[in-house]
């Protein structure tokens, strides 16, 4: 029997004995030790593997932490955190602003461009929609979004008397004419007695009210940037920008800077609150 080459389901072998199949043959001390670990593997791999991806996200979570994204750290630290990121390229990009006519998303992203401008008479269209203004805007700040840090660029437009370049916007007088204002009252007093007067009597608060018209609409069309206002003491009038001045009297000039607070937010007394605000130049 022993020589025989096969051995039947129920035949005994002389081996193995009866039973047992050769699938059931007892294993070698090797197969044992194998099982041996095996078990001990499973008994404390999840513990393990717990602590593993523990670590793992600890990881993740460290390198995907800006601080210079967290609203919560102070300024300082979030600039001397982006600061610490930033290439060579990067920081002469964010130092850099082009004209509108030549940024798409693309030139944005390859030169980390920080700024665009609008100057006088740069418009996306001709009778550009507010609509419109806001689409090229988003377009353009996504190429900005799209960089490494993702650093936001900043648009910024002419709007010296009003919001000059969009079409239908509230066009008030160019700063030469605002110069003149006048308290209305005190105006005819004056003149009646024939007084002198000066520029304490004039109308800042009228300025005020014009910066916080026109951050309104700057605000509308998707812009939040504005090279405005001029307050140049103009005493040559062979200067270019003369007529953005409000006066060659310093004192009026001083007067007429309330026009900043209002493009800024700082909104008159009785007048409507939460109205939108800009940063000037």
């Amino acid at each position: 029997m022993v020589g025989n080459e096969s051995w039947g389901r129920d035949e005994v072998s002389p081996i193995i004995g009866k039973g047992f199949e050769s699938s059931h043959k007892p294993k070698g001390l090797s197969e044992q030790r194998l099982d041996l670990g095996t078990q001990k593997m499973g008994r404390f791999s999840i513990p393990m593997l717990g602590i593993l991806l523990l670590c793992c996200l600890a990881a993740v979570s460290e390198a995907t932490y800006a601080k210079y994204k967290d609203p919560k750290q102070p300024v300082g630290v979030r600039i001397e955190d982006l600061m610490s990121r930033m290439t060579l390229a990067e920081k002469i990009g964010q130092m850099t602003q082009i004209e509108r006519s030549v940024a798409t998303p693309d030139v944005m992203k390859k030169y980390f461009i920080g700024s665009v401008l609008s100057g006088g008479g740069s418009v996306p269209a001709i009778k550009a929609t507010p609509e419109t203004w806001i689409k090229m805007v988003n377009t353009i700040q996504k190429g900005s979004l799209s960089t490494r840090l993702q650093i936001p660029m900043i648009y910024g437009i002419d709007a010296v008397h009003g919001h000059n370049n969009v079409y239908k916007a509230t066009i008030f007088p160019h700063n030469v004419g605002l110069g003149v204002t006048r308290k209305l009252l005190s105006y005819v007093v004056l003149s009646v007695l024939l007084l002198k007067w000066n520029g304490a009597f004039r109308d800042p608060q009228l300025i005020k009210k014009i910066g916080d018209a026109t951050a309104l609409e700057v605000r509308a069309t998707g812009i939040s940037y504005v090279f405005a206002p001029c307050i140049a003491v103009c005493r040559d009038p062979r200067w270019g920008r003369c007529y953005e001045s409000y006066s060659e009297d310093h004192k009026i000039v001083q007067l007429m800077t309330e026009i900043i607070p209002g493009l800024q937010g700082d909104i008159p007394g009785n007048s409507k609150k939460g109205v939108p605000f800009v940063s000037v130049e």
